[in-house]
């Protein structure tokens, strides 16, 4: 078996046309820019076969270029040989690209086994007379053997068939979101293998193998797909912007005209358009990239406010759901207070009554160190008489039952006959108790006079309890202020400190001094009287000097109620 790697050194020449520049040079570059992107982004196993595929185009296409532009019949010979073997890896390496690329994995031992076997006779003939047998001087061309050329021509159809196959079997197993993909994977992997494998045949059939260099564009399609499924699938796990590909394709297909512009001015007119191209397309791409971070940065922030809100319904959930409970035992709270209020309050009138009839002396005369102690008792019903009272108020209060009865009354006369009750207390106390009428009389009120009369009761007694015996006074102005009445309960007490007023008409809320000076109070009659004033249109407030200098409670309702308060209350 002879070697004819280095033939007899021959001189060819012949006018190489524009489209073999145009043909290979482009193709080859966008091959290898696409192989080294995909790999340089992606260092996947993947990414490398592609990058061989490749390279082993642009070795392909190398050789064939070498056919075609040189002089010497020596390096058209070795080019010539190693056609067919490149001709076939590329199919073997398609296969394989696209089996790796479609399964994310590499193939079997059984099938590397195979392919190694297909190809393992192109690498014994490709040195040997077998492939090449002579030169022919006059069309510089290599004289082939038509076995050879058969037997990889045959292997790249049998490539072909099998990528088709592998396409159609993977599109029918694959879920709908990867069937796009698979889709414009076989269109542009099959139509490169097929156009390169019938332009070289046709070529060699046809002995013009200037019909072989419009295979090549094949690979170009290729390419432009892998790029398309890049942008538009993220495949190979790669971010690419279609503005970039774009300029990119937009700069290779310009600077392309330059393998076949002929003249001076061609070449220049081709350079400037090249050139603003290339500047105007980078400033097109900045901007998109700019707009697209902005985009990525927004999808960011809404998916952060996305997954707060989330959170956050989960909490307003949770929040719903205790509160619920909380109203539950709320509801269970006031219920209890309610019914044991109502059982208590029995019992304590009737400890009440019979201790009244004691004093009297209904069941016979009662010592004096009795009496005392009959007082005592009497004063502590009373004060449990009251807490009833207010907890039954609140009650009735927090669960929307509380009744007003709206009448037409007379303020006047319920502050007077509230201050006649106080009268006795009040000497007792060594305290003055004066009223102070407004200076014209004001027109009557519609309004719950029961209730009104209870609040102002109990501030007065209030501002007795809480005024030092001996120093000083109560004084009850009523007097028009606006549209409105106003009940001003002043004292010469002990005052309310500014850090206290705020909180001074709280459930179970007491000053510092107050609990010293009053130990039996609860903190409840503020917010209840609170309560009832509100519900009679008007509303209620302290104001105080200071702590040792007086306080005032003032009580402000309106002269004519609204159609609202009149029409809720019945």
């Amino acid at each position: 078996m002879e070697y004819n790697l280095i033939t007899n050194i021959e001189s060819c020449y012949i006018d190489v046309p524009g489209i073999i520049y145009y043909s290979h040079i482009p193709t080859a570059i966008i091959s290898l820019l696409v192989g080294f992107f995909v790999y340089f982004n992606n260092k996947s196993f993947q990414s490398k076969i592609l990058l061989i595929t490749s390279f082993l185009f642009s070795f392909w296409v190398l050789s064939s270029f070498v056919t075609w532009v040189s002089y010497d019949s020596r390096f058209i010979m070795f080019a010539w040989s190693v056609n067919g073997m490149f001709y076939s890896l590329i199919g073997a390496s398609m296969l394989y690209f696209s089996y790796v690329f479609l399964d994310k994995t590499d193939i079997s031992l059984i099938k590397k086994i195979l392919f190694f076997l297909l190809l393992i006779p192109l690498f014994l003939i490709t040195p040997t007379n077998l492939n090449l047998s002579s030169f022919d001087s006059v069309n510089c061309e290599a004289i082939e053997n038509n076995a050879f050329v058969m037997y990889y021509y045959g292997l790249g159809f049998l490539f072909f068939i099998w990528f088709i196959g592998l396409i159609f079997l993977r599109y029918r197993k694959s879920i709908q979101s990867i069937k796009k993909e698979i889709f414009y994977f076989g269109i542009g992997g099959g139509f490169f293998m097929l156009l390169f494998l019938i332009s070289g045949y046709v070529a060699t059939i046809l002995d013009n193998f200037f019909i072989e260099s419009y295979g090549i564009f094949g690979m170009t399609f290729f390419m432009g797909m892998l790029v398309y499924m890049i942008v538009r699938f993220k495949s190979f796990n790669i971010k690419l912007i279609g503005a970039q590909a774009l300029i990119v394709g937009q700069f290779i297909l310009i600077a392309s005209m330059l393998t076949f512009a002929s003249s001076f001015m061609n070449r220049t007119l081709i350079g400037i358009t090249l050139f603003i191209t290339t500047v105007m397309g980078w400033n097109l791409v900045r901007s998109v990239k700019k707009e697209i971070v902005l985009k990525e940065e927004l999808e960011v922030s809404n998916g952060e406010l996305s997954e707060r809100k989330d959170q956050l319904q989960v909490m307003a959930d949770k929040l719903a759901q205790s509160n619920d409970q909380l109203r539950v035992l709320d509801n269970a709270k006031s219920e209890f207070i309610s019914i044991a209020s109502h059982q208590l309050r029995t019992p304590l009138t009737a400890i009440k009554g019979f201790i009244s009839l004691l004093l009297e002396g209904s069941y016979g005369e009662v010592q004096e160190k009795h009496k005392e102690v009959l007082n005592k008792i009497y004063t502590s019903n009373e004060r449990l008489i009251t807490l009833v009272e207010d907890l039954l108020n609140i009650s009735r209060i927090e669960s929307g039952r509380m009744e007003f009865k709206f009448d037409t009354w007379d303020l006047e006369k319920i502050c007077k006959e509230v201050l006649d009750t106080f009268v006795l207390r009040a000497k007792d106390h060594h305290l003055y108790l004066e009223y102070k009428a407004p200076e014209t009389p004001l027109p009557e009120v519609t309004i719950d006079g029961v209730k009104v009369r209870e609040v102002i009761s109990n501030l007065v007694d209030n501002a007795i309890k809480y005024t030092l015996d001996g120093h000083g006074g109560i004084t009850l102005r009523l007097q028009q202020f606006e549209d409105k009445a106003r009940i001003i309960i002043s004292d010469t007490g002990i005052g309310i400190p500014a850090t206290e007023l705020p909180y001074l008409f709280a459930k179970f809320s007491r000053g510092k001094d107050i609990s010293r000076l009053n130990t039996g109070g609860t903190g409840l009659g503020l917010y209840v009287g609170k309560n009832m004033i509100e519900s009679n249109g008007g509303r209620i407030w302290a104001e105080s000097e200071g702590q040792d200098r007086g306080s005032k409670f003032i009580i402000e309702i309106p002269l004519v109620q609204s159609e609202e308060l009149l029409s809720r209350w019945g």
